[in-house]
């Protein structure tokens, strides 16, 4: 398989990757949203506009590798890119000038060696923005600069042998771009049955149909540890001798968790979890879900990751049992507990069997999920006793006396194919093997990245760009003139109002792209929203 192209809506600065390209210019200045990610000894000056490096360009080159890594940081490796042209140029050689700049940087990037990708990753992953979106010349053109980008990244990707990460931050962005790639074909190296579901999973989103399940496995992406691993971990801060520590393997893995949890005490496990699992950066694959359209998410994971990768593109979850659920607002249940409330986390037997007791409310909305929803199962081997229970429960409630025969009420997206498990499941749902039996671990997981990220393209609503000025050249005649008729209502709208009908109608616009705030709710601060690069990249001095 050769190299993909992703297009995701995240934080940069946050997301799991090897490589990230920053825009500057000829006077080395990066403004402060990037501050975070830079060695303290490279910073020259410092201001509220921005930040000066204390280096040099080498002659007319236009990317720059940043030696150093600041402390705390993973290991990724971030290059300069010159993305400001101080040459006046027609807007057509502007944005060729633009686009050579990113694939001179990602030729740079790739003569970089790197043995072993982040956490396992089968393939180095590099991430940048929407080069030059910003200030650095193509604000009103970022539809156009999408259709030059995309191509550009898709050949460094397959020359390179790299996975590349178009980075986004606003819904038009998002959009526009997933029409562009919905538009050309080869954008999916997918066998035939991954793009037919791909298809299915993608209309269930945009109909609205579709939950998803998030499993130990997505965080793993993140350097978290899976079940096995995280016994482990206990066991080494435990004190156990040997002869104990090598019995732990053989016990059930939540008979071998409250041997760990008393030995550490109650006080000693909650301190560890909330900080081993505390906020950090998130994989690719949480932000590809995070991107879907999808309103009720549920997870075992005791981390915030999907609801930090849901907040970087504007998604506020409310997260359950802890917050209020509100109407319309998207949610994600902590079926397992919570590390930001590690009392509330469930981990040995006597826990696990008091969930079906004293936590039979949570798994009642997974009931509620399984019965009037499609579930998207990502990241785990269905080998929980609570889904195992749940599952069970609401086989019993549909196959009651007088039911109508029902669909399967899921699919579970397995890493390789094992017949077993999947004949097990199959009165609840189905299991689709993502790779064959004999292909290692990390390669379809990559594929699964790869299929995400297909669903997320197919599933974007193609309007959300509709009344963006900045994506006006994309428009057919027809949609320009509906654009047209929309604006005239976007100016009519009252400054203050405060009625229902008039929060409907704005929010329909937003949907569709506009910048009208809803009542009662203030401007927009393009200082604490940008859009891609628009903040990370100011036009210095």
């Amino acid at each position: 398989m050769s190299g993909h192209v992703f297009v995701v809506g995240a934080d940069l600065r946050r997301l799991v990757c090897d490589d990230v390209l920053v825009p500057t210019d000829r006077s080395l200045r990066v403004t402060p949203e990037w501050r975070r990610l830079l060695p303290d000894d490279l910073v020259g000056s410092e201001d509220h506009d921005g930040v000066c490096l204390d280096l040099a360009w080498d002659g007319g080159e236009r990317v720059l590798e940043v030696p150093g890594r600041r402390a705390g940081e993973p290991g990724r490796q971030l290059w300069l890119v010159d993305t400001v042209d101080e040459r006046e140029r027609d807007p057509e050689d502007a944005l060729r000038w633009l686009v050579d700049g990113a694939r001179e940087a990602l030729a740079a990037v790739a003569r970089r060696e790197v043995p072993a990708p982040v956490h396992g990753r089968v393939r180095r992953l590099v991430a940048l923005p929407a080069l030059g979106t910003g200030w650095g010349g193509a604000a009103g053109q970022r539809g156009t600069l999408l259709q030059r980008l995309l191509p550009v990244l898709r050949e460094a990707a397959d020359g390179h042998d790299v996975d590349v990460a178009l980075v986004l931050r606003g819904p038009s962005d998002l959009a526009a771009a997933q029409r562009v790639r919905r538009a050309e074909a080869g954008n999916w190296d997918l066998p035939g049955h991954l793009w037919e579901l791909a298809e299915d999973l993608g209309e269930r989103a945009g109909r609205g149909q579709l939950a998803v399940f998030v499993g130990a496995g997505v965080s793993a992406a993140a350097g978290l540890p899976t079940w096995e691993q995280l016994l482990d971990e206990l066991a080494e801060r435990s004190g156990l001798d040997d002869a104990l520590r090598a019995g732990l393997s053989r016990l059930p893995a939540q008979d071998a968790a409250a041997l760990l949890a008393r030995e550490l005490g109650r006080e000693q496990l909650e301190t560890f979890v909330k900080e081993r699992f505390g906020p950090g950066h998130y994989a690719l694959a949480h932000a590809l879900i995070a991107d879907l359209p999808v309103q009720e998410f549920v997870t075992t994971n005791y981390d915030p990751l999907v609801e930090l990768a849901a907040a970087d593109i504007g998604r506020d979850l409310s997260v359950l049992p802890f917050d209020e659920a509100a109407p319309g607002r998207p949610w994600l249940l902590k079926l397992h507990g919570d590390a930001a409330h590690p009392e509330s986390v469930v981990l040995t037997r006597e826990e696990y069997l008091q969930f079906g007791d004293t936590r039979a409310a949570l798994a009642g909305v997974l009931h509620s999920l399984l019965l009037t929803r499609h579930v998207l199962f990502v990241g785990t081997s269905m080998q929980d006793d609570d889904l195992i229970r749940i599952a069970h429960q609401v086989r019993s409630a549909t196959r009651a006396p007088g039911a109508a025969p029902r669909q399967r009420s899921g699919t579970v997206l397995a890493l390789l194919e094992d017949p077993a498990r999947a004949r097990l499941w199959e009165q609840d749902v189905q299991t689709v093997a993502i790779a064959p039996a004999d292909i290692p671990p990390s390669e379809a997981a990559r594929l699964l990245e790869v299929l995400l990220d297909c669903i997320g393209c197919l599933s974007t609503p193609p309007t959300g760009y509709l009344l963006d000025p900045a994506y006006r050249g994309m428009l057919s005649d027809e949609e320009r003139a509906l654009a047209e008729a929309l604006q005239q209502v976007e100016r009519t709208v009252p400054e203050g109002a405060s009625s229902s009908a008039v929060g409907e109608v704005t929010a329909l616009l937003r949907r569709l792209g506009s910048q009208v705030c809803a009542p009662g709710e203030p401007p927009s601060d393009e200082a604490s929203a940008p859009r891609d690069d628009r903040l990370q990249q100011q036009r210095p001095g």
